[in-house]
């Protein structure tokens, strides 16, 4: 279970209090209750706190003095201004001083959470980007990028140059071949390294919900719209948008990605006021656009907009050489994630890896290293110990064959031979049908022909 949020609430009113903390508990967060400035003051020398709720009228020190001396010493911590004036006045003052909302009391409990939870987000959004600046060096160096093959030794080329320009960038590639830390490197080794970085997932995300994501919305522009809401793009200003799997836009949102590509401007849902910001935008993909261009299925224009430099991030088994560092760094860097003793591969294992085509990728790979570490007893994984279609079966040991006394039905005898043959072939190749046909030298085609003249079946 996670560590639940810390909230701090400043209130001298105890039904309100009673009502807040008991919704906010069943909700999962960790509240402590102060009912004057001072005391809020005290809690945070005792504490740190991921959001402060404060009544605006308490008191001695009230919600405006709270906001000062969290603005001042805990510049991290959201405030929150909760009051029962509601005058615009007081919200505009309470915003300048640097409150990151603005709720009027009586309180809507469903609107605290809401809000709660969008302070929250963007709490997390800030550490993460925190967490990441400081660790530029160690984690998003390009050095850090494992593989010294030749393709990509030119990647490492094309992100240099990338890095240093603002441009539009597309990022193509199977999934599992590490997009997201290709866009990761062209950002930290950038001007922009310093300002967040923002990725989306427009994949995972309902339509519906993805035009407020990446825009934001205002106040009442849809049913749970209880307030403005900054999207993804004023969030990362200054810095960069990651957006992965672009090629499962809508084409409604296509349009409007579209727009804010030529003017950098935009309007949030269900607003008619202008934003501009300053953002690089950094796209991914695992389809083939051109395709669904040419099948209308993404807009040409906007392809054009997104494809200023392209970027393709080979699969592994167009770099099998580097398999073998790939698995010494998964290995190191999950023994000491799990606290395990140091684990090493004998060299016919990763051998073995080397010859699997890798469907899945690096992201695959990853997951079977981890897999092995945990359930590998010895300080050293031996073939066997790999999946069964990831290990290279032993060659074929044809024996001389007894004619008996009777003879042998020849044609029987070379087809369960030559069955025998195809099927070794498929598993020590993982079932993929054009490697194994370069086993037995043939062409896929003669194969694949084999195989349904014979019923034969490689699950």
């Amino acid at each position: 279970m996670g560590v639940r949020p810390r909230i701090l609430i400043a209130d001298d009113e105890p039904l309100t209090l009673e009502l807040i903390v008991e919704r906010l508990e069943t909700e999962g967060y960790d509240v402590e209750v102060v009912s004057c400035g001072e005391e809020a003051v005290e809690a945070a020398k005792r504490s740190s706190f991921k959001v402060v709720l404060t009544d605006l009228s308490m008191p001695g020190m009230g919600g405006m003095g709270v906001l000062a001396h969290f603005s001042k010493h805990y510049p991290e911590t959201l405030v929150i201004v909760l009051t029962g004036f509601g005058t615009i006045e007081t919200a505009v003052e309470a915003m300048k001083r640097g409150a990151y909302d603005y709720l009027s009391k009586p309180a809507n409990l469903d609107e605290i959470i809401l809000t709660l939870r969008r302070a929250i987000e963007l709490k997390n959004l800030k550490d993460e980007n925190v967490a990441l600046r400081s660790q530029i060096q160690e984690q998003h160096r390009l050095e850090k990028l494992i593989g010294q093959s030749l393709v990509m030794q030119q990647l490492y080329h094309i992100i240099r140059r990338v890095a240093k320009t603002d441009s539009t960038v597309l990022i193509t590639g199977e999934s599992g071949t590490g997009k997201e830390l290709i866009a990761n490197a062209i950002h930290f080794q950038s001007d922009r390294r310093d300002m967040p970085f923002v990725p989306i997932n427009c994949g995972a995300i309902p339509e519906e919900l993805l035009e407020s994501e990446l825009f934001g919305h205002e106040k009442g522009a849809f049913t749970g719209a209880f307030k403005e809401r900054r999207g993804r793009f004023e969030l990362a200003h200054k810095g960069t948008v990651f957006l992965d799997e672009i090629g499962e836009m809508s084409p409604k949102l296509q349009v409007k990605l579209l727009r804010f590509l030529q003017e950098t401007k935009f309007q949030r849902v269900g607003g008619s006021r202008t934003v501009e910001v300053d953002v690089r935008i950094l796209a991914a993909t695992n389809k083939d656009l051109e395709k669904a261009v040419a099948e209308s299925e993404f807009r040409e224009d906007l392809f054009y907009r997104l494809n200023v430099i392209p970027i393709h991030v080979p699969p592994l088994r167009e770099r099998e050489g580097d398999i073998p560092l790939l698995v010494q760094h998964f290995l190191r860097q999950h023994c000491d994630k799990k606290d395990i003793s140091p684990k090493r591969m004998a060299r016919a294992a990763v051998e073995s890896l080397q010859q699997y085509e890798w469907p899945g990728n690096v992201r695959e790979l990853e997951n079977v290293i981890e897999r092995l570490v945990i359930l590998t007893d010895n300080d050293e994984i031996q073939m066997s110990d790999l999946p069964r279609r990831m290990q290279i079966q032993q060659p074929l040991e044809v024996k001389s064959i007894d004619l008996g006394e009777d003879g042998i039905n020849l044609k029987e005898t070379l087809d369960e031979l030559e069955n025998k043959l195809i099927l070794d072939a498929l598993q020590r190749c993982g079932g993929v049908k054009n490697k194994a046909a370069k086993l037995l030298g043939l062409n896929r085609t003669t194969l694949i022909e084999k195989m349904k003249k014979k019923q034969l079946d490689y699950p």
